[in-house]
């Protein structure tokens, strides 16, 4: 039976990496969507709107997903945003919406997807960190994104112990500074060779949900490039 796997902000430069690299490894994928934005054009996902801030539209979409296809192998969480700042500048609405963004999504959508992996005998959990998370020379300057990053780490390991003996696994890639459009636009100066591709992050999370990086039980991937 093919295998299932859901990938949130599939529609974004690294979600269509990660849409590619499981399409090709015979997944059955399925992308979440802000409700009223679904991706343009010819895509190899499936799409559904889901608004993952919202805990009962994550898990809704959770559900609707399993019951449609019957089953749930890899849930890959993309979705997320990126915001500068340090103690002086940053208050508890800047800190509030990167949560939102960074943890809650994750959240509302691991705590689902762990259940229903539960009940159906395994499945594999990603989460995407960031570098500003563990390193306080990088997060100062980006307190609000570092912080509500930090909180995934904590989460995938709590999953990753409460996955034990459910073969339920739980890591957390953690990229550079990746290699985007967006970026391009933001640091012209910057030495775009030093900056992880999205492809190479792709392949580490297929690697991550196959059979090989399921027996290893690793939770943290650093993924840095030359930066």
């Amino acid at each position: 039976m093919q295998k299932v796997v859901l990938i949130t902000g599939a529609g974004g430069n690294l979600g269509e990496a990660v849409v590619d690299e499981f399409s090709s490894l015979g997944y059955k994928v399925v992308g979440t969507a802000v409700p009223g934005h679904l991706p343009k054009g010819a895509t190899r996902a499936e799409f559904i709107e889901a608004d993952l801030t919202n805990e009962k539209a994550a898990s809704d979409a959770i559900d609707k997903m399993v019951a449609k296809h019957g089953r749930l192998d890899a849930v890959i969480m993309l979705v997320g945003g990126f915001a500068m700042g340090n103690i002086e500048d940053t208050g508890g609405a800047e800190l509030d919406k990167m949560l939102h963004l960074n943890f809650y999504t994750a959240y509302f959508t691991a705590r689902p997807a762990f259940q229903a992996m539960a009940k159906a005998g395994g499945g594999r959990l990603v989460f995407v960190g960031a570098r500003p998370a563990l390193q306080a020379s990088a997060g100062k300057d980006t307190l609000p994104y570092a912080l509500s990053k930090s909180l995934l780490f904590n989460l995938s390991d709590i999953l990753n112990e409460s996955g034990k003996g459910k073969h339920i696994t739980s890591s957390i890639v953690v990229p550079s500074i990746i290699d985007t459009p967006p970026n391009r636009k933001n640091m012209p100066d910057a030495d775009f060779n030093k900056w992880v591709k999205t492809e190479k992050i792709a392949k580490t999370i297929g690697f991550i949900c196959s059979e090989e990086g399921n027996a290893l039980r690793q939770g943290v991937y650093k993924i840095y490039g030359d930066s």
